[in-house]
Formats: structure tokens, C-alpha cells, sequence
């Protein structure tokens, strides 16, 4: 086997990273998904890093990263930004090393994820429409008062940090084929790739390693394709963990040389991948760490055969998880929006009420006006939610309402 790329994390800092991190976090559990197992012709398991404390991976790194600093440097205090996972991450590590913690998350930020990063401990200011804009602030304030700023990602000890998950990978699963993780700026997906190739190349064997990101937020594929950071004009996904415009350039240089392939999933492939994730597995996951399952589910991924999931997260916004339910629900068929223009009269809305129980779905809301741009005097709009089994099921609906003169349209989302 060819001599691994001199890069700027060695495996020796990744085990110098476990060794910090030994009592301090969850050696998170594996668990088998035979379901998905049986889909892809092969064993598939679970990284559950949803199980960590503060609910994702993002406490190794930063943890990594803090307990680094010099006692000058902590009685700095440190400085963070973020929607979630890193905030908490680092609010957790603050409060173990009794170090000061100011972290700036975008107006409109999740209650749930405010409530959890005051409740570590940390000092939370609400600024920006963003996170780039939570960013840019918090650099200013390091660059002010010289507390001392913890990127997300592009930092070699935070790659560290991440990169003890591929360690515990394999002493967990040692006969690993493939592993999947979701990629936003690419702290994980580098960390990792540094410890499973290195080990792979100790046991004379090799490990394909892919990163997922979500196709409306996926930087990696045309920087790699450019082999130059490639910054997105716009981003927009319910997988705000990995809603990252433009990669780091630390794990860019890592990524480009040791992952075998990034691959992308829809919106509707999240969705169902997390219904999937709660039905089958009995995981609350937030939408970036469903990634690899979306990509399993899709058929994205050739030949795996005995492939780990990385389930990053579980910091999901229950309003969310709610919206995302019901887009998974439907994508996969099992939930039905339409909408009708009727004649106002007498009788309308109980032929269609009979039409549906006798085509065998379900009635869960139904919304009835006569006021509208696209309204006709003596007509009527009805919306009618309904539950279904599946997209045979919904068509068979539709055309039973079609064959009784009525013209559903189907609303998506």
C-alpha cells in the first residue's frame, strides 16, 4: 500500500485527542439496523453520536481544542459561534475547564438550542440573520478583547477531536467496508478520515470512506471537482448542522486527499430517511445527522456491504421534527395535501368525504373558504389533509376523486 500524504493531522494527534478525551465524554454506542441491512445486502450500523453529551460530536473537538489553552489563554475566556451543536459543544467544554464562554448565535436561533447553550453555562448573544453574520461578530469580539476564538471546523485540534470517533469505529465494528457522515465545513469527515485510513493501512486493508451533504447545501463536490474552495451563492436546507457555504480549508486539504467520494440527498430523502430513523430505529436524529441514511435509502452508495453510519446529532427543534415529519410522511406517500374548487353548494364536501372513506384514507383536516385571488364567485376552495398508504394509495385516491368530476391538485410540502 502508497505512503499516506503528509497532512496537517496525523494519526499521532488523533490518539493524543482520545487520550484528553478519556473520561470526559460518552464512548457513544453502536447499534445494528437490520432493516437497513436487508436493503442494501449487508450489515449496516450506527455511530449513535445523537447520544453524546450535548447531543452531538461537536463536544470532542472542542473540547480538544480548550483543554490546549494555556492558563493565559483561558483566562482570556474563549468565543464561539453557531446555530446549535457547536455552541453546545463548547459550552460543555467551558464549563469542565472553568473557562469563560461568550457565544454568539444568529437571531431566530431554535429556543430549544438557546435554552440548552445558556444551560451549560455560557454567556449566549443573540446577533446576525445567520450564522456567517454570528461569525463574523465573534471574530470582531476575539479580535477586540483577545478572547481566544473556536472555529467550527478549520482548526487542526478540533479535526482531532472529531477524528476519535473513526478510532472507537473500529474497535467497535472491526470488519468495516464503508462508513457515511454528513459533511458541512468538514471538521468530521477529515478528523475521521485520518484515523480509519491510517488504522486501514496498519491492518493491510482498506476502508471507503464518503462523506453526504444535502444537495442545497453541498460545497464539497465542486470544490473537489475545481480542487479549490468553491463557495456557495446560497444555501438552504433543514440540515442546518451541515448548512455551511464554503469548506474549510484545513479539512478541504485533508478531505480532497483520504475520502473516497461526497455524494448528495434531496430534501424529501432527509425527510423519510428521519421518519425511517424514528419508526425503524427508534432515533431522534436531527436532519444533518440522517445524511448516510438518506444516501442508503437512495441507493447512493454501490457495493457497500459492512458500512457504519455516522449519526452525528440529535439536536432537532421539535417544530421542525413536526414540519419534517409531515414532509416525510408525504414523500414517502403515507400523507396527502390536495386542494379543489367546487360549486358552493349543499352536498359538495360530502361527496368528497365519501369518496375518500371509500377509497380507504384517512380525513385529518380539512380547510373550507370561499375568499380568495383565485376564487370565482359561487365557488368554494376545500383543502383536505389526509392520511394514505403509500404513492399507489394516493393515486388510487386521485383518481377515484377524478372519475366523480372533481379536479384535486396536489399540494407539496
Amino acid at each position: 500500500m502508497t505512503d499516506l500524504p503528509l497532512l496537517p493531522v496525523t494519526i499521532d494527534d488523533v490518539e493524543a485527542a482520545a487520550k484528553l478525551l478519556d473520561g470526559v465524554i460518552e464512548r457513544t454506542p453502536i447499534e445494528a439496523s437490520r432493516a437497513l441491512g436487508r436493503m442494501t445486502g449487508g450489515e449496516v450500523f450506527f455511530k449513535c453520536e445523537n447520544l453524546q453529551r450535548a447531543g452531538s460530536f461537536k463536544v470532542r473537538g472542542a473540547y480538544v481544542r480548550m483543554a490546549r489553552l494555556s492558563e493565559e489563554e483561558r483566562a482570556r475566556g474563549v468565543v464561539a459561534a453557531s446555530a446549535g451543536n457547536h455552541a453546545q459543544g463548547v459550552a460543555v467544554a467551558a464549563a469542565r475547564l472553568g473557562i469563560h464562554a461568550r457565544i454568539y448565535m444568529p437571531l431566530g436561533v431554535a429556543l430549544p438550542k438557546l435554552a440548552a447553550t445558556r444551560g451549560h453555562g455560557a454567556e449566549v448573544v443573540l446577533h446576525g440573520h445567520n450564522v456567517d453574520e454570528a461569525l463574523a461578530e465573534a471574530q470582531r469580539f476575539a479580535d477586540e478583547t483577545g478572547a481566544v476564538f473556536v472555529h467550527p471546523f478549520d482548526n487542526v485540534d478540533i479535526i482531532a477531536g472529531q477524528g476519535t470517533i473513526g478510532l472507537e469505529l473500529l474497535e467497535q465494528v472491526p470488519h468495516l467496508d464503508t462508513v457515511l457522515m454528513g459533511v458541512g465545513g468538514g471538521g468530521l469527515l477529515a478528523g475521521v478520515a485520518v484515523a480509519l485510513r491510517n488504522r486501514a493501512r496498519e491492518l493491510g486493508r482498506e476502508i471507503r470512506i464518503i462523506g453526504v451533504q444535502a444537495e442545497n447545501a453541498a460545497a464539497y463536490p465542486p470544490s473537489l471537482a475545481a480542487d479549490a474552495l468553491v463557495p456557495l451563492t446560497k444555501v438552504s436546507t433543514m440540515a442546518d448542522g451541515i448548512a455551511v457555504g464554503r469548506p474549510g480549508q484545513l479539512p478541504f486539504s485533508i478531505i480532497r486527499e483520504l475520502v473516497d467520494d461526497v455524494v448528495t440527498v434531496s430534501e424529501d430523502s432527509l425527510a423519510r430517511a428521519l421518519i425511517f430513523l424514528l419508526e425503524r430505529s427508534k432515533m431522534v436524529v436531527e436532519p444533518a445527522g440522517a445524511v448516510g441514511v438518506a444516501a442508503l435509502l437512495d441507493g447512493r452508495i454501490e457495493n457497500p456491504g459492512t458500512t457504519a453510519v455516522v449519526l452525528s446529532g440529535g439536536n432537532i427543534d421539535p417544530m421542525l421534527m413536526l414540519k419534517v415529519i409531515q414532509r416525510g410522511l408525504a414523500a414517502a406517500g403515507r400523507y396527502l395535501t390536495v386542494r379543489m374548487l367546487l360549486d358552493d353548494r349543499p352536498g359538495s364536501l360530502a361527496a368528497i368525504s365519501r369518496i375518500i372513506a371509500e377509497s380507504d384514507a384517512n380525513v385529518t383536516g380539512v380547510d373550507h373558504t370561499r375568499v380568495g385571488g383565485s376564487i370565482s364567485m359561487g365557488d368554494v376552495a376545500i383543502t383536505i389533509n389526509m392520511e394514505t398508504k403509500g404513492a399507489e394509495h394516493c393515486e388510487q385516491v386521485l383518481n377515484n376523486l377524478r372519475a366523480q368530476g372533481f379536479q384535486p391538485m396536489v399540494l407539496e410540502g
